[in-house]
């Protein structure tokens, strides 16, 4: 019952970073990463939860990278919330989100949805991290679109009219913050980022030679496939396999906390690595 992804609502989760602690306790889980993008501000009200409730919290971050042109995304575990390199390099991140927020909402005006923006910095109980998740929890209260899944297929996806391309730092420097703040990188849901084989393959060897630890296997964007094709191919790359939920909110999120599968035959779970011995 080890959980290493998931959102509170410091970024783009809906619950508090308590109230996540206490479902994911009472929904059995032993070990639980809080990974709010681009922010550490949660990880103080969880670890007091996590305290109470006998609950190990691993302290953690999710990076936006930009490779290749792609949108990818560099959790950072066990990692010292308190790192000047790490916090200076998460604001350095965090600066471009409400320039991109306001294109988002100038998009989704022309596609006949006014008021989007404002909407959407209403709905983050942290203003600087208006997400696309804001935006299509608004389309779906207001009846613009029958459920999250129909607003970033619709809209927000990469190609769709809502959507606003953004450089954000590169795969090494994330990975050089969270090495500098003494944790351990994994590559967060790729079989979400649309590559086939051999450049998920390319990916993975990058990551590598960047000082990347280890990749989900497990993730609630991942096909049964795709678990497949992820651990077949961290081994090859010298990665080790990691699992989580990415659990945002008890509507929109595909898994619940504690609903995940096992890791497969042959991978080596991240929590194998002695920066994670406190999970053993």
């Amino acid at each position: 019952m080890i959980d290493l992804h998931s959102h509170s609502n410091r970024s783009d989760g809906a619950l508090t970073p308590s109230a996540l602690v206490e479902r994911a306790a009472r929904r059995g889980v032993k070990a639980l990463a809080l990974t709010d993008h681009d922010t550490t501000e949660g990880l103080s009200e969880a670890g007091v939860e996590a305290e109470r409730q006998g609950l190990l919290l691993v302290p953690g971050v999710e990076i936006s990278v930009t490779w290749n042109g792609r949108t990818l995304h560099v959790l950072g575990l066990g990692i010292d919330p308190t790192c000047t390199r790490l916090l200076s390099g998460l604001a350095q991140v965090r600066s471009g989100r409400m320039q991109r927020a306001q294109a988002i909402g100038g998009r989704l005006a022309s596609q006949g949805l006014p008021g989007a923006f404002e909407a959407a910095v209403s709905l983050a109980a942290n203003p600087d991290m208006v997400s696309r998740t804001h935006f299509a929890r608004h389309m779906v209260a207001v009846g613009f679109v029958k459920d999250m899944s129909a607003a970033f297929r619709r809209y927000l996806g990469e190609g769709k009219p809502a959507y606003v391309r953004h450089t954000w730092t590169s795969l090494g420097e994330a990975i050089d913050w969270i090495h500098g703040a003494g944790g351990l990188s994994v590559l967060a849901h790729p079989g979400r980022y649309g590559l086939r084989r051999a450049r998920l393959h390319a990916l993975f060897s990058e990551f590598r030679a960047c000082g990347g630890a280890a990749v989900e296997v497990i993730s609630s964007s991942h096909s049964a496939e795709q678990v497949a094709l992820v651990a077949e191919l961290a081994p090859r790359c010298g990665l080790l396999a990691s699992a989580g939920s990415d659990f945002h909110s008890p509507e929109d999120s595909w898994l619940d906390l504690g609903q995940l599968a096992p890791l497969p035959q042959g991978c080596v779970p991240v929590w194998d690595d002695p920066k994670l011995a406190i999970l053993n």
